[in-house]
């Protein structure tokens, strides 16, 4: 027998403890996640492993959700699964205090952006708040003449994804102390 996930906690242990299967329905509107690993660099100095729960589509682009979608969505908190000694389980991270965020995964996030291929491509040095450094290639998605880093640094999104030589890091641009340009893409 399964019931209904309306079933009233009494009836649903009374059913428990005659034996009954009490087995939940699942949801019509349960939403299929899927994982994606990273690394997470926070204001704290911390840097924890785990995965995001991402979606299967997205609503402003065609494909599936990404973890810069994800983290631009919304302000405020996102979950996180972490993979303890002690088990999975799962945390909410304030963004604000996300700095940098490492795809684990050989990823071609960044590159499922509309534009991508014609986007200007400026090889970049970032130092962040923590005094980390980050060296990688960015895309510009502005017309000819509006494409220089200073446009690029005044681009609405939080979270902006820069290619390096390692993975696909994705920065809070909140915690970007200083940006240089180091040679022509």
């Amino acid at each position: 027998m399964t019931i209904s996930p309306l079933l009233n906690l009494s009836e649903y242990i009374s059913r428990w403890v005659r034996g009954a299967d009490i087995s939940l329905d699942v949801s019509q509107f349960r939403i299929e996640k899927r994982r994606a690993e990273a690394s997470l660099t926070l204001t704290t100095g911390a840097t924890v492993r785990g995965c995001f729960f991402l979606s299967g589509s997205r609503a402003t682009f065609a494909g599936p959700e990404r973890v810069g979608d994800l983290l631009n969505g919304e302000s405020g908190f996102f979950p996180f699964e972490l993979n303890r000694e002690q088990g999975r389980y799962t945390v909410l991270y304030n963004r604000s205090q996300v700095v940098l965020v490492t795809l684990c995964d050989d990823t071609v996030e960044a590159q499922l952006d509309p534009g991508y291929s014609v986007a200007k491509e400026r090889q970049v040095q970032l130092l962040l708040s923590t005094g980390r450094s980050v060296e990688g290639r960015v895309r510009i998605y502005r017309p000819s003449g509006r494409d220089r880093l200073s446009d690029y640094a005044r681009a609405p999104e939080m979270f902006r994804y820069v290619e390096t030589a390692e993975a696909t890091v994705i920065v809070n641009s909140a915690h970007i102390v200083e940006f240089r340009e180091t040679s022509e893409a």
